[in-house]
């Protein structure tokens, strides 16, 4: 007597389709993980970096020769609280100043982002413009339109 022959999958069959479709979905997963862990990684990064090149601008602005040593501080920052602290170091170069920020989160002493900076002698507020002031005018009452 012949059986008739049924098409279809058999249990094994399903099972290790199953099995082959967990360990992708797992590993596509573990990928997503990553890049989010990355981004986040970054976005920290980039908020530690502008923290301390803000603090470096506020040195520059302050309009006075730094001090040698270091300072500390926090601020709040995307929501978030950080850590400051800055070193302030001669260069060998006279009234150049060397600066290094490192930014951590508040209460962790790992630095998630360290810049430098240099501050220079503090100047005239407008005087990096002088040159474009002393020019002469070129109008109708200047050297060149004038009628002598």
């Amino acid at each position: 007597m012949n059986c008739p022959r049924r098409s279809g999958f058999t249990l094994i069959e399903v099972m290790v389709a199953l099995v082959i479709v967990s360990l992708s979905l797992i590993a596509v997963t573990a990928s997503m993980n990553q890049m989010i862990d990355a981004a986040e990684t970054m976005r920290n990064r980039t908020y530690a970096s502008w923290i301390a090149q803000n603090r470096i601008a506020e040195l520059r602005l302050a309009f006075a020769t730094p001090d040698v040593g270091t300072s500390s501080g926090e601020v709040e920052y995307a929501n978030t609280d950080w850590s400051w602290r800055a070193v302030v170091s001669e260069t060998g170069v006279e009234d150049l100043y060397r600066i290094d920020v490192s930014v951590s989160f508040a209460g962790s002493d790992d630095s998630i982002r360290t810049v430098t900076g240099f501050v220079g002698p503090p100047g005239v507020p407008g005087a990096a413009n002088t040159p474009w002031r002393n020019t002469p005018p070129t109008g109708p009452d200047g050297p060149q339109g004038a009628e002598g």
